[in-house]
């Protein structure tokens, strides 16, 4: 996560478009949305470490070139094999916590461990662009350091899941039965990434600045689920209620960068609530996870581009209107979720008050 993140910094040093610099920053989304879900599927089948060891070699490979790239295009399609990598590691590893019986718990450390990368490749970056004349020196530290876990991955072992694989029917029915649910992950976690992707161009701020702001959302997002995740609150009006603030703050932010402290917040209490109503799915979490995970990720592939080009012709403001109006979409859908009473522990029978 920290290596997905060391180029935000230095978006403008690629291009100056506002446009080409959302596509750069989502092309990584874009790649991990194509894998997630296949790789949930086969974590169901295969077991799930073989993927975290794909997912990581993966990923320090296209770090590497990476650092060396400078036109648009390499680094557009060195980010889409990052992403790809992430695709494989995120779906098996969400797999294994969901799958977990104390997997409120699980999923808010694994979010927090996620969310901490996500800050030290922004500031690690950051500093490093604006100490040194070296603009991918974030990128090279990230690299090396991910070659760890690349290799302990090999260490470690887990038993086969032997489900057989889902077929596509099955697919199609999980995608019908919890698609407000999926809805929500595509616009809520893509509304972080616009605000990600717009602030370089829009603040003009140096890069340590920009880190320092957009690394404040992330911790932000591991004080939310650290704490989020040891509640009781039933999954469906948290949604609804973070999907009205999370409207109202990026429209704040437009004025003040603290707005970006409470979207941070909201984000995390979003992603816990999703994973713990999707964890009463239990024979096929591999594939469940994968397209929460492909959701979350079309949501960054395609969100921050499209409000960066609607900056470009319209102007930032009209950016940042039709993001809190996506927000808005997400506090009116969500309520087609029926499913009433419960808790994080038990949201109710997966497949029942879940529909229209």
């Amino acid at each position: 996560m920290a290596l997905s993140n060391a180029i935000v910094p230095v978006l403008p040093v690629y291009d100056p478009s506002s446009g080409l610099q959302g596509m750069i920053y989502s092309a990584y989304f874009l790649g991990a949305f194509f894998l997630t879900l296949p790789a949930g599927m086969m974590s169901d089948r295969f077991g799930r470490v073989p993927f975290i060891r794909l997912g990581l070699a993966l990923t320090v490979t296209s770090g590497i070139f990476l650092t060396m790239a400078t036109g648009p295009v390499p680094v557009l399609t060195l980010r889409f094999l990052e992403g790809m990598g992430a695709g494989l590691f995120v779906a098996a590893a969400m797999s294994s916590v969901n799958s977990d019986p104390d997997h409120i718990r699980m999923s808010g450390w694994l979010m927090a461990s996620l969310n901490f990368g996500l800050i030290a490749g922004l500031l690690g970056a950051g500093w490093l662009a604006s100490a040194l004349t070296f603009p991918a020196a974030g990128l090279l530290l990230f690299t090396l350091i991910a070659i760890v876990p690349s290799l302990t991955a090999f260490f470690i072992r887990d038993a086969p899941i032997i489900h057989g694989r889902p077929e596509p029917d099955s697919v199609s029915a999980y995608v019908v039965q919890y698609r407000w649910l999926l809805v929500s992950s595509l616009i809520l976690i893509g509304v972080t990434g616009v605000l990600t992707s717009l602030y370089p161009d829009y603040s003009g701020a140096s890069p340590d600045v920009l880190a320092l702001w957009i690394a404040g959302m992330n911790v932000a997002t591991i004080a939310a689920v650290m704490i989020y995740s040891r509640t009781t609150v039933h999954p469906v009006p948290v949604i609804r209620w973070s999907a009205i603030l999370m409207g109202i703050f990026v429209l704040i932010s437009f004025y003040s960068p603290p707005g970006f402290l409470v979207i941070g917040a909201l984000a995390g209490i979003v992603m816990i609530a999703q994973m713990a109503y999707l964890a009463k799915v239990h024979e096929h979490q591999g594939t469940v996870m994968g397209l929460f995970s492909t959701t979350s990720y079309l949501g960054m592939a395609l969100m921050p581009p499209a409000a960066g080009f609607v900056a470009d012709s319209q102007g930032f403001f009209a950016a940042f209107l039709l993001t809190a109006l996506c927000a808005g979409f997400v506090a009116v859908t969500i309520g087609r979720c029926t499913c009433a009473g419960g808790s994080l522990e038990d949201p109710g029978e997966p497949g029942r008050g879940n529909e229209q």
